[in-house]
């Protein structure tokens, strides 16, 4: 399945202990996505388009009102990586 950067980087940070806080108005509309990882930073990548992409593909859901998750699909969607993060090689 193709995911993209911001897709993946997103799901990621949900893999490591993040999740996805959504503000909404008096109507009921969101109003600002916030992703925030496990260490509490706050993660750019995660747009309102990103977003949709991520609920509409089962990737990430909310369960009793709580912020956004990972599900078992998003976990079986990410690419296997051992830290997220870029590791410098010595040769």
């Amino acid at each position: 399945m193709n995911i993209s950067k911001s897709e993946q980087r997103t799901l990621h940070a949900l893999a490591q202990g993040g999740r996805i806080v959504l503000t909404r108005d008096a109507n009921g509309q969101i109003n600002r996505i916030e992703c925030i990882s496990g260490e509490g930073w706050l993660l750019s990548d995660c747009t309102p388009s990103v977003f949709a992409k991520l609920k509409r593909r089962g990737f990430i859901a909310s369960r009793d009102s709580l912020p956004y998750r990972i599900t078992r699909d998003g976990l079986a969607a990410l690419r296997p990586q051992l830290d997220n993060r870029v590791s410098a090689r010595r040769w």
